[in-house]
């Protein structure tokens, strides 16, 4: 592929950022991609190449953009079953099974949510200026559930323009050890990395992490378990699994954040991502989309209804 070439002329009647003017032209691309180009010698204004991204364009000047075509990661595709509960030529969105990985990583180079969607869709555009998904947010190995991915950069964008202004309405069940300690609740505690175990994450001191928002409401009583709803109003690492642990009251299942030893016959933790309410691009209004509880989580909700008849 040959880099693609973009010629615009600034009209403003004052002064403008090169990056902003840019990213006016350019809505496909992030301000940051734009900023990344001008900073790596592809953007040329009246005819001389421009790195500063702050730049003030004046009026009439003519700014000439190369576009590199995505950088090959080596990813190849696999053929890997996914459940797509919806399709366009923006986006898929995938009810992911637990276990399965979402990118690869050390020990997880093969058979991740990223394999099987180039294996789904392997004509996928760069994202973020590389040959591979967009993987717009994320959910635990262990976490089933729903889960967006761009198939272009300007979908890219938009998605994640969304989930930056928290308009982004996700629903998660959750079935936990006891009870919270109000039937209805919000909690307000900023997440970090574990001072001792640096791979998990804490409800640390306030201004130690970043702001955590996650509210809640029961579902279900049993006698020594809860069903509980919840709308994380923020996407930090593993931080439903961190604030119901700092409730009281951890995911059932869950041997990291919550006990050692499983309270009910599980071999994962009892979190799915269910209801995701967002907005597709170039469309108005939002749109729902659901999962189902998978057979085990379901299996294991209608033991507990058994054993309170």
């Amino acid at each position: 592929m040959s880099d693609r070439l973009e010629t615009f002329t600034f009209a403003g009647p004052q002064p403008e950022r090169l990056d902003v003017f840019l990213t006016a032209c350019l809505p496909e691309f992030s301000r940051s991609r734009l900023q990344g180009l001008i900073r790596d010698g592809f953007v040329r204004v009246d005819g001389l190449l421009v790195t500063k991204a702050g730049r003030d364009l004046e009026p009439g000047a003519r700014v000439e953009v190369r576009i590199p075509p995505p950088a090959p990661t080596g990813l190849v595709g696999e053929n890997i079953p996914l459940t797509v509960v919806f399709e366009n030529q923006d986006l898929l969105i995938v009810d992911k099974p637990a276990g399965m990985v979402v990118h690869p990583s050390p020990g997880h180079d093969r058979g991740t949510l990223v394999h099987a969607a180039l294996g789904h869709a392997p004509d996928l555009e760069g994202v973020g200026g590389e040959e591979r998904p967009g993987i717009v947010h994320r959910l635990d190995k262990d976490t089933s559930g729903l889960i967006v991915i761009a198939k272009n950069e300007r979908a890219h964008r938009w998605l994640q323009d969304q989930f930056r202004s928290r308009t982004v309405d996700k629903v998660y069940l959750a079935l936990v050890d006891g009870a919270p300690p109000t039937p209805v609740g919000r909690v307000e505690a900023p997440i970090g990395r574990n001072t001792v175990h640096r791979k998990l994450m804490a409800v640390v001191p306030a201004g130690q992490g970043r702001e955590a928002v996650s509210e809640y409401r029961t579902l279900e009583r049993f006698e020594r378990h809860t069903l509980l709803e919840v709308h994380p109003r923020t996407g930090r690492t593993h931080q439903i699994r961190v604030h119901l642990a700092f409730l009281g009251c951890p995911v059932a299942g869950d041997t990291v954040y919550g006990r050692r030893k499983p309270t009910l016959p599980l071999t994962r933790h009892f979190l799915h991502a269910h209801r995701l309410t967002i907005r597709l691009p170039g469309e108005e209004q939002a749109r729902s989309f659901e999962s189902p509880l998978p057979p085990e989580l379901q299996a294991v909700l209608e033991q507990l209804r058994q054993s309170q008849e």
